[in-house]
């Protein structure tokens, strides 16, 4: 069984930076292409980024693009999300994700999922 931790959350300033990391235990980490989505109150789950298995390519939302930054480190079984220029907007609890194969940008197409860290980013 695959178990997915968020961590790194928090309250910031608009403009502020957080840096989330996903830690993940269970499954050859480096199998798997990994992703980050968000889901604001009274929202769809949103796609935020993905990263492929070797960390070669990444894939960004258009609402984050240019300002967060997706990595992994697969000696650690761990993927990261740094935020830089954050906006009140981006407030959302930020869940990691996996799946074997390519990425995806639908919340459908991820069999495994973090319980989500809290981002709050106050005006």
């Amino acid at each position: 069984q695959v178990q997915l931790v968020e961590s790194g959350g928090g309250l910031v300033q608009t403009g502020g930076s957080l840096r989330l990391s996903c830690a993940t235990s269970g499954r050859t980490f480096s199998f798997y292409t990994m992703a980050w989505f968000r889901q604001a109150p009274g929202k769809e789950r949103e796609f935020v980024g993905a990263i492929n298995k070797s960390g070669s390519s990444t894939d960004y939302g258009d609402a984050v693009k240019g300002r967060f930054t997706i990595s992994r480190d697969n000696a650690k079984n761990t993927m990261f999300l740094q935020m830089n220029s954050l906006k009140p907007e981006d407030t959302a609890v930020y869940y990691c994700a996996l799946r074997p194969g390519i990425w995806n940008r639908s919340p459908g197409g991820y069999p495994y999922w973090g319980q989500g860290t809290q981002v709050t980013v106050s005006s």
